[in-house]
């Protein structure tokens, strides 16, 4: 990720645009001109000028009122020369103050740097804070990527596992933990600053951030967070321990992945939007823009919740995830734009439910997914809109249910879908039947429930 990073406008390109001076006050003075002149020609409209008397004598006023006006036209002159001039000493003041800061930043940033590699938790604690406040001061974003991409690298480094307490190892337990504290302080400090608004002080929403494959066993707290910009990534990152909360974030623009990251212990939470199997949790999330990865994500226990999450824009992928065990909940969710995949991906013995959830315009897509087990819930679900399609679906070893769905407008597809499970229920479901479910059905393994209204068409 870090190598197609986009590049961001620093002060200095901006110094090297800077006018050479005759060409200033070449640029200056013919601005000057056309204005002066766009003024006087306006004014002799105006005042309807029409005819000047071309046979008048010049008398000595008019001859004063020249001079002055010459003089005048001097005066004017130099005050452009001036202001030129005092324009360009601002410029390379600022450029002078600016190189200044970036030394004074790179001193800091060296001490910092030392300081994480000291053999002493404390001193790598102390650098962790340094490098924090060295991202809030930055004189430009680059430097402030800097110093969170440094951070991110000391999350990936690997670290000796914790030995367990045990009185011949007291000592490696103690170091263990004392730098597990250091790789927790990031973190924490990281959902601080991303949970900042853009552009305040010590924010760094619109920066990068790259976790690819770091090990999150602690809590990160992204609650309210706002991806608006900038790149996310938790590729091949493992969440084995704590919470990792997404309550109430806003993705609207840029990218966040998690494309083949482990969710084997503790929680992850999306409260407005959540997910935890670990835990997972974006309850209440907001997915508006951007893209949103899951690609390949394993889930392996606990619970993946998205109650209330609200898709109306971006793109929102599971394709080839696992969801093994555990609880899948999309409680009253709302998938209104964009594409949301589940293409290719493995629920085996999850309960996976998307009760009271709206499908009003969206494109889901559970295209060659297979439900090896637990159960699928749809109940009281509405779909109102889109496309919702489970074409070449395979529902085995566990109980479908649609139990009070309403199908009104939109299309929900099973083409070709197979149904091996326990049970299958429609009870209730108002609307026409789904394209393709009554075909399916007919070919099912289990016993299949349907609203009385859809048996005239069953097969």
């Amino acid at each position: 990720m870090t190598a197609n990073r986009r590049p961001r406008p620093t002060s200095d390109d901006r110094e090297l645009r800077l006018w050479r001076v005759g060409r200033a006050l070449a640029v200056t003075f013919s601005v000057a001109v056309l204005v002066s002149g766009g003024v006087f020609y306006g004014l002799v409209y105006l005042l309807d000028f029409q005819e000047i008397d071309t046979t008048a004598k010049l008398d000595a006023k008019t001859l004063f009122d020249l001079v002055k006006l010459s003089f005048g036209v001097v005066a004017g002159a130099g005050a452009l020369v001036a202001l030129v001039v005092a324009y360009r000493r601002q410029r390379v003041d600022e450029a002078g103050a600016h190189r200044e800061a970036t030394r004074l930043h790179t001193e800091r940033f060296s001490q910092a740097v030392d300081k994480l590699g000291s053999d002493s938790p404390a001193v790598r604690l102390g650098g962790v804070h340094a490098l924090a406040g060295l991202a809030d001061d930055a004189p430009d974003n680059n430097l402030r990527q800097t110093c969170i991409d440094v951070l991110c690298a000391y999350l990936q480094l690997p670290f000796t596992p914790d030995p367990g307490f045990d009185p011949a190892h007291q000592e490696e337990h103690h170091r263990y933990l004392a730098l597990r504290k250091v790789r927790h302080t990031i973190l924490r400090l990281i959902g601080d600053h991303y949970r900042r608004p853009k552009g305040t002080h010590r924010s760094w929403q619109g920066c990068d951030l790259d976790l690819t494959g770091v090990i999150i066993d602690g809590n990160m707290n992204f609650e309210g967070a706002d991806f608006s910009d900038g790149e996310v990534s938790f590729d091949r990152a493992t969440f084995s321990d704590g919470e990792v909360s997404f309550r109430r974030a806003t993705f609207s623009g840029g990218r966040v992945s998690f494309g083949h990251a482990a969710f084997s212990g503790g929680r992850m939470s999306f409260l407005g939007a959540a997910f935890s199997a670990g835990g997972v949790l974006f309850t209440g999330a907001e997915f508006s823009g951007g893209m949103v990865s899951f690609h390949g994500a394993r889930f392996l226990g606990g619970e993946v919740s998205l109650r209330r999450a609200v898709l109306s824009g971006g793109e929102v992928s599971f394709g080839d995830a696992v969801f093994a065990f555990g609880h899948v909940s999309f409680h009253d969710a709302v998938f209104a734009n964009g594409p949301v995949a589940f293409m290719g991906a493995t629920f085996s013995g999850a309960l996976v439910s998307f009760r009271r959830a709206t499908f009003s315009g969206a494109l889901v897509a559970f295209v060659n997914a297979k439900f090896d087990g637990g159960g699928v819930e749809f109940a009281n679900a509405a779909f109102s809109g889109g496309l919702v399609s489970f074409v070449d679906a395979t529902f085995s070893d566990g109980e479908v249910s649609f139990v009070g769905a309403a199908f009104s407008d939109g299309e929900v597809s099973f083409r070709s879908a197979r149904f091996f499970g326990d049970r299958v229920s429609f009870t209730g479901a108002t609307g026409p039947a789904p394209s393709g479910l009554l075909a399916a059905v007919g070919t099912a393994s289990g016993p299949v429930a349907l609203p009385s209204t859809w048996l005239p068409l069953n097969p």
